[in-house]
């Protein structure tokens, strides 16, 4: 039973990852950013540090149901109410024009029905941890905008749980049938009821809240108890284990026993997550992603592009003002982190190949990292058109005036140092001249 080179390697995977953690913070990037390229860099997709991804894999499955667990308790049904109708239908309509787009390419290339709709499904969705990570950046969090935003994500992971299901009945024979189709539709019946259920009543008083009471070592425990709990009840009835977490979350976050429950199970579910994050740059495959550059950078400069018209035309058309339409959508633009739980799932119905599922792999970690990048870009083009430039060099001299800025800074700080550099070196050579002439006077005296 010697496991010492895996626990090796997986040493150096997280203190990898805690640096790039570290690393995202200190330039305001999303921690999880860095845990992915740790992953990425680090994996059998890269150095090679750790070969096997199964070490990890369960506590990234885990991972996955705290996450769940953690949206449940937090989402604001009460908050959500104020911005439900445009919410939910943005949400709508970008899952019909994702899966319109992904079904017409699949009918081009020949792509069977479930596979086009997994990717249609895994498309739509935007990420909770990057957005919310950039509306605090942007000051925007308790804004009308950072309201409409975290509604549609809201949203979104409420339609998560459906996409599970109907995602895991294509792994049938004979694809999803009655039977697959009556537990879709009864699951979705029973979150619409506990949702209402909820939402107009007064917090819940929970049984184990009395016996656990602020108790410190059990309330975490409780916690995963409850998480783990119904994911295995779901399971056995034949549902997702990913449903059950997050009715769990849903039933706790509103409860008298919230507040407490998130305080301890946050740092467990920071861990989780960090393992999430990490196992997909565990996943990512750097050589399929050099030989096929051109490709994932096309495909994931058109999912931004598409994704982020789509959403500021939707918001537009449900009343929303041009700026903050513009500024949520953009903040939307990127695919999320449960695309890849959608992926992985398709994967092992038998539903996404293992070449498309590299390339989902490929494309989401690239659209992660390269969403403040593009929310960046996207402010600045925004910000050109409200002032109406059309000049070339105008144009660039706005994209570009904050890297211009600290190039020119960087410049005068090398010349500075440059030349202080010379004068000290100017200063010196007369005091060497000095001593040498001094020491060619005592020599001359020595010698008389």
């Amino acid at each position: 039973m010697e496991h010492g080179p895996e626990l090796i390697g997986i040493a150096f995977i997280v203190l990898a990852a805690l640096a790039g953690g570290v690393a995202m913070a200190r330039l305001n990037q999303p921690a999880v950013v860095g845990y992915i390229l740790a992953g990425a860099i680090l994996g059998p997709g890269g150095l090679g540090v750790m070969e096997s991804r199964e070490s990890v894999q369960l506590l990234a499955e885990l991972g996955v149901l705290m996450l769940l667990f953690l949206i449940g308790m937090e989402l604001s049904l009460r908050g959500f109410r104020d911005v439900w109708k445009v919410a939910l239908t943005a949400t709508l309509g970008q899952i019909a024009v994702a899966m319109a787009c992904m079904l017409g390419l699949g009918k081009l290339l020949g792509w069977p029905m479930p596979l086009a709709i997994t990717l249609g499904f895994a498309v739509a969705l935007s990420s909770t941890a990057v957005v919310v990570k950039m509306l605090e950046q942007l000051g925007e969090l308790r804004t009308r905008v950072g309201q409409v935003t975290i509604g549609i994500l809201i949203a979104q992971d409420l339609a998560v749980v459906p996409m599970i299901l109907i995602v895991g009945s294509f792994g049938g024979e004979r694809g999803p049938g009655l039977d697959a189709l009556i537990k879709v539709v009864l699951s979705v019946a029973l979150l619409v009821l506990l949702i209402l259920y909820l939402s107009r009543r007064e917090r819940l008083r929970l049984p184990f809240e009395r016996l656990v009471g602020d108790h410190v070592d059990l309330t975490p425990l409780a916690g995963l108890a409850v998480c783990f709990g119904a994911a295995a009840i779901s399971g056995l009835l034949g549902l997702s284990v990913a449903y059950g977490a997050f009715l769990a979350g849903l039933v706790i976050g509103n409860s008298n026993a919230r507040t407490n429950m998130l305080r301890h199970a946050e740092p467990i579910q920071a861990v989780l997550l960090m393992v999430f994050f990490l196992s997909i740059g565990l996943l990512m495959d750097l050589t399929f992603l050099w030989n096929n550059l051109g490709t994932v950078l096309l495909l994931v400069l058109f999912v931004t592009i598409l994704k982020t018209a789509v959403n500021v035309g939707l918001l537009g058309l449900l009343g929303e003002p041009w700026p903050r339409a513009f500024q949520a959508g953009v903040l939307l633009s990127q695919i999320g982190e449960f695309s890849f739980v959608l992926a992985a799932l398709g994967l092992s119905v038998g539903v996404v190949e293992p070449e498309y599922h590299r390339l989902v792999v490929v494309v989401t970690v690239l659209s992660l990292v390269l969403a403040p990048i593009w929310q960046e870009v996207a402010r600045r083009l925004h910000r050109i058109t409200l002032l109406g430039i059309t000049s070339g060099r105008e144009v660039v001299r706005v994209m570009c005036s904050r890297e211009t800025r600290a190039v020119r800074q960087w410049a005068q700080l090398c010349a500075y140092a440059a030349g202080a550099v010379a004068a000290r070196a100017g200063a010196r050579r007369p005091q060497r001249g000095r001593i040498e002439a001094g020491e060619a006077t005592v020599s001359e005296e020595s010698q008389r």
